[in-house]
């Protein structure tokens, strides 16, 4: 009698296990993509998920997109420095999961690894 008690307990132990591991709420977050170049550099070609806000703007602007101070943030521009000064903002500003990814050339490497990751779970 013991053992099927320890066992039903095991085995609703395990399901609440596997609810929490698998709900929704506690699932990563899809990464919220900034493109801190000007307009016309976002223009030219972007992350197909970015959006723009030139670094300038970046800490009066970011309330809009996102008041989520432990989401996930890419940033990144041409080179690395607009999204490395719009990182330590963002930082500045209390945001916690702030990524400079660098220039726009490994915002595509980065996008396109993560879309295959995605697709492939």
């Amino acid at each position: 009698m013991q053992i099927l008690m320890r066992t039903g307990f095991h085995a609703k132990l395990f399901f609440l296990c596997l609810s929490l591991l698998f709900s929704p709420a506690l699932l990563a977050a899809d990464p919220i993509w900034i493109d801190v170049r000007t307009a016309d550099e976002y223009n030219s070609g972007h992350v197909s998920e970015a959006v723009n806000i030139p670094y300038t703007e970046i800490a009066e602007s970011i309330s809009g997109l996102t008041g989520d101070k432990d989401a996930p943030i890419y940033v990144y521009c041409r080179s690395g420095r607009r999204s490395g000064v719009a990182k330590e903002t963002l930082e500045g500003l209390g945001y916690t999961q702030v990524v400079n990814v660098g220039g726009i050339g490994e915002a595509m490497k980065k996008h396109s690894t993560e879309s295959v990751l995605e697709t492939v779970q």
